[in-house]
């Protein structure tokens, strides 16, 4: 494992809203945080950690997600989500991720890995 020093630990805070609902989003039924919206979160606070390794005309994309949302979140609540440089190796990127309430409460726990791209070449493959 290489360490990741200039990838850095990020933590982003959110407030649950309608629009963020499974009922909203269309992954369920009822009126608690989506986990396609709590990934969204998540995979914001590992661009995040990633932008001090990212040069200009790079950008990452995600290649593999591993998380379990194990709790409900409903209106109103603020959720907190980490992402925390695990294992670095040239252009790919490993982070722990996760998601609590203010009290604490884990809710969501996973892996995302992102890999490094010139935005030219990858958009030229499209």
């Amino acid at each position: 494992m290489t360490d990741c020093p200039r990838v850095r630990s990020v933590e982003l805070a959110f407030t649950v809203t309608e629009a963020d609902t499974a009922a909203a989003l269309g992954s369920g039924s009822l009126p608690v945080l989506a986990t396609p919206r709590l990934l969204a979160w998540i995979e914001a606070a590992t661009c995040a950690a990633l932008e001090p390794v990212i040069a200009a005309g790079r950008s990452s994309v995600g290649t593999r997600v591993d998380l379990q949302h194990s709790g409900a979140s409903p209106v109103g609540t603020e959720v907190t989500v980490t992402a925390d440089p695990s294992y670095s190796d040239g252009r790919l990127h490993r982070l722990r991720v996760s998601g609590r309430h203010t009290d604490g409460r884990i809710i969501a726990t996973g892996e995302i890995t992102r890999v490094v791209v010139d935005i030219d070449r990858f958009l030229g493959r499209l």
